[in-house]
């Protein structure tokens, strides 16, 4: 038995880590891997419980739109827009900026907080970058909702141009734990990553970042990704659980349990206690859709369809929050 199997398999009082927690206190690695074989419910339920005291019961939903798809230069195993795999994946350039004001329009009229301008590619370039700087303006001028982007590895220079048309929040994910990431992608590295998340702060953005669970990772590199996200101070973090995709190295993993997601977002919730902890891609293959991970510490979505998968529609999860106690509310950052 390894250190760490010997460290998940020894007890540890939930109730007293949960109050300590409340009460101000930071988990260590060692203490959020012993919750790993924790007593499921008892871990749950805790985790709900620190979410109501630090974030209430508003519920924060976005939406995004694959505002540039497919021909991506990098190698990411999971993705379908990867240029490296035949995937058949929808190709084309930027979108029109009406196109991509239509439906944040119609998104926010439905009640969604957050619209996100997601793009394919290891960043944008040239005229791509004034591209979609004419449609955050747009978009900013014209509604009265909180815009997003998710735009690659741009540098400090390119997230302030974006922040001088309005962006205020942007969108980039680990994906993976430093120890797992090149398993997942060898085009580009975890620096990069830190380093863009790094880039946006400094240009005064918010940043959401998260990752993708089941791609082959253990419970340590897990836990080593939220308390990266943790020290990198992020409060949006999207939990996505891998949808195979067909002609991608990652085709035939098969996917995560409901109780595998409550569990990860229950011991990220120990971790990470005042985040959003925000179901993602991958939620569509739950049998409740998620509606369990939402009273095991997870208190956002994403919603409506994913950029090359379907999702679930925004008044269905308009639904369920509500129905779930929730007060689907806008917080800033």
């Amino acid at each position: 038995m390894s250190n760490i199997e010997a460290i998940i398999k020894e007890e540890i009082n939930i109730e007293e880590l949960k109050l300590k927690i409340i009460n101000g206190y930071n988990i260590t690695k060692e203490e959020a891997l012993k919750l790993v074989d924790s007593p499921l419910e008892d871990l749950c339920k805790a985790a709900d419980n620190i979410r109501k005291h630090f974030c209430s019961n508003v519920f924060d939903m976005c939406s995004i739109i694959n505002a540039k798809s497919g021909k991506c230069s990098e190698n990411c195993k999971f993705c379908a827009q990867s240029a490296h795999y035949d995937t058949k994946c929808e190709e084309y350039n930027i979108l029109d900026k009406d196109k991509i004001l239509e439906q944040g329009k119609n998104d926010f009229d439905k009640g969604v907080l957050r619209y996100s301008i997601v793009t394919s590619g290891r960043a944008l370039y040239g005229k791509e970058i004034d591209e979609v700087y004419n449609a955050i303006e747009t978009l900013n001028k014209e509604t009265d909702g909180y815009v997003c982007a998710s735009l690659g590895l741009l540098d400090e220079e390119g997230f302030k141009k974006m922040k001088e048309a309005g962006l205020r929040r942007v969108h980039n994910n680990l994906e993976a734990s430093r120890n797992f990431f090149a398993n997942v992608c060898t085009t580009h590295s975890y620096d990069d990553k830190i380093n863009a998340i790094k880039a946006a702060q400094k240009a005064g953005m918010v940043v959401c970042s998260g990752g993708i669970m089941g791609m082959g990772e253990t419970w340590e590199d897990r836990i080593d990704m939220a308390l990266e996200l943790r020290e990198l101070g992020i409060m949006s973090i999207p939990v996505n659980m891998l949808n195979p995709i067909a002609s991608t190295p990652f085709e035939n993993i098969t996917p995560l349990t409901l109780d595998d997601m409550r569990r990860i977002v229950a011991i990220y919730r120990f971790i990470n206690p005042k985040a959003f902890i925000r179901l993602a891609g991958g939620r569509g293959l739950l049998e409740d859709k998620g509606r369990s991970c939402f009273i095991s510490g997870a208190n956002a979505a994403i919603t409506g369809d994913m950029l090359t998968t379907a999702g679930i529609s925004i008044e269905t999860d308009k639904k369920m929050a509500e129905e779930l106690g929730y007060k689907i509310e806008l917080t800033e950052d």
